[in-house]
């Protein structure tokens, strides 16, 4: 699969680089009805986080990936 350029312009995320790219090593992308779930602790917790859902546009989904700088 060839590499894909992912652009954000969130600067105080941990993953922002030069030129707005995402220098995250992998992405995550969810519905934003799901935006109050923390993946990252239920993953922790070993709770099941490989659910499919469906958006009619790009203004219903959200970046997971998101990491405040310090």
């Amino acid at each position: 699969m060839p590499a894909v350029e992912v652009k954000c312009s969130v600067s105080n995320c941990t993953y922002w680089g030069q030129g707005n790219n995402c220098v995250a090593p992998a992405i995550m992308v969810e519905v934003d009805r799901h935006a109050d779930y923390n993946t990252e602790m239920a993953d922790e917790m070993g709770i099941q986080t490989e659910h499919k859902d469906r958006a009619t546009n790009s203004a219903e989904t959200c970046c997971r990936t998101f990491k405040q700088k310090q």
